[in-house]
C-alpha cells in the first residue's frame, strides 16, 4: 500500500544549496494518463541548481520539490493508463519545464513521457540519462541536422550533456572533436571522439576548423568563440538560450544559430533506452549521494568540472 507521506528534498525559498531540506510531505496522486513512481534514483542537473537559486525555470509556489530525472517502479496508475502497470521499471524527464518533484520518494509523471527501464540497467544509471540524453539528441539531430560524415565539435565534452553528445554523434557516424581539460582527454577519446583538444592555452581556431555542427553547452562567450571554427552554412547550437546578438553575429560569420530548449519526448527516450541496453550510450557518473546529502550534491555541481553526472540514490 502506498503511504500517505514521503520524504522529499524541499525548498521554501530561492537560495544557496543549504536551502534544500529533507522533510515529510504528502504523496502525490496520479491523474488521467499518469503514473505514480516509487523513485529509486534522481539525476542532479545544472537546471536544478539554477532553479533552486532563482535563475532557472519558474516556480509557481513554495514549498517546492525540485528534480526532473527519475528512475523507479510504478507504484500506482491513474485513469486511462495503458503503457505501464504496477511494478514496471520506468525512467524519464517528465513535465519539464514545469516542476516534476523528482527529489522525493514518490513522483507523478505522464506515462507518455516515460520509457521502460532496460533490464540489467541500474536505476542510478537510468536516472542519469534522460535530461542529458534528450538534450544531446535534440541538439544533434533536431536542431543540428547531424548526418553521417559530418564534423562535429562538442564543447565541454566531459560534462553531463557533452559526454552523451560525443557518444551519440560518434554512433551516428560523425567525426567528433571534443574540448576538455588535458586530464579528461583519454576519457573523451574513450567515448568515441576522434580528437580531444584544450584551447585554454591555444586558440580553438588554430586547432579546429571546417566544423559542420558545434555544440555549446556553456553559453556566453563560448557561443561566439565557436562561430570561428564552423564552416560557412554550418551551425552552432547552444543550450543556454537565445541572446540579442546570437543570430545577427552568426549571420555575419555566414553561420546559422540554433537553440535547444529540451522537452520530454517519449519516442526519443525509448531510443535512448535501447542504446542504454546495448551499451551504445554509457553515462559517466562521478558521484552518487543519498537524499539527505542533496545540498552537497548541488554544491559540488556548482563548483563545475564535474565529469559526467551526479545522482541521488533514494534507496540508500
Amino acid at each position: 500500500m502506498t503511504p500517505a507521506v514521503m520524504r522529499a528534498a524541499v525548498v521554501d525559498a530561492f537560495g544557496t544549496p543549504d536551502t534544500l531540506r529533507v522533510r515529510e510531505v504528502p504523496v502525490p496522486v496520479p491523474g488521467e494518463g499518469e503514473v505514480l513512481i516509487r523513485v529509486h534514483a534522481a539525476g542532479v542537473n545544472a537546471i536544478d541548481q539554477a532553479t533552486r537559486a532563482g535563475r532557472g525555470v519558474g516556480v509557481e509556489r513554495f514549498p517546492a520539490v525540485l528534480g526532473w530525472d527519475v528512475s523507479g517502479t510504478v507504484a500506482a496508475t491513474g485513469p486511462g493508463v495503458r503503457r505501464f502497470a504496477g511494478g514496471d521499471a520506468v525512467f524519464g524527464m517528465p513535465r519539464f519545464p514545469a516542476l516534476a518533484g523528482g527529489y522525493a520518494e514518490y513522483a507523478v509523471a505522464p506515462e507518455a513521457e516515460l520509457a521502460a527501464k532496460p533490464d540489467g540497467v541500474d536505476h542510478v544509471v537510468a536516472a542519469s540519462l534522460p535530461m542529458a540524453g534528450l538534450t544531446a539528441w535534440q541538439t544533434l539531430f533536431e536542431h543540428g541536422g547531424l548526418r553521417p560524415g559530418h564534423r562535429v565539435l562538442v564543447s565541454g565534452a566531459a560534462g553531463g550533456v557533452g559526454h552523451i553528445a560525443v557518444q551519440l554523434a560518434a554512433d551516428a557516424g560523425a567525426e567528433v572533436i571534443g574540448t576538455a581539460s588535458p586530464a579528461n582527454h583519454p576519457f573523451v577519446r574513450s567515448l568515441g571522439a576522434h580528437r580531444a583538444v584544450d584551447y585554454r592555452t591555444v586558440p580553438l581556431r588554430k586547432e579546429v576548423g571546417d566544423v559542420d555542427l558545434a555544440v555549446d553547452p556553456m553559453g556566453g562567450a563560448e557561443f561566439f568563440r565557436l562561430l570561428d571554427v564552423v564552416r560557412p552554412g554550418g551551425i552552432v547550437v547552444t543550450l543556454k538560450g537565445e541572446g540579442p546578438d546570437h543570430r545577427r553575429t552568426a549571420r555575419d560569420h555566414g553561420v546559422r544559430a540554433g537553440f535547444t530548449y529540451v522537452h520530454p519526448h517519449g519516442p526519443v527516450l525509448d531510443r535512448l533506452a535501447g542504446l542504454l541496453a546495448t551499451g551504445g550510450v554509457r553515462p559517466e557518473i562521478q558521484r552518487v549521494f543519498p537524499l539527505d546529502e542533496v545540498a552537497r550534491a548541488h554544491a559540488l555541481g556548482e563548483e563545475g568540472h564535474v565529469r559526467g553526472r551526479l545522482v541521488l540514490d533514494l534507496t540508500s
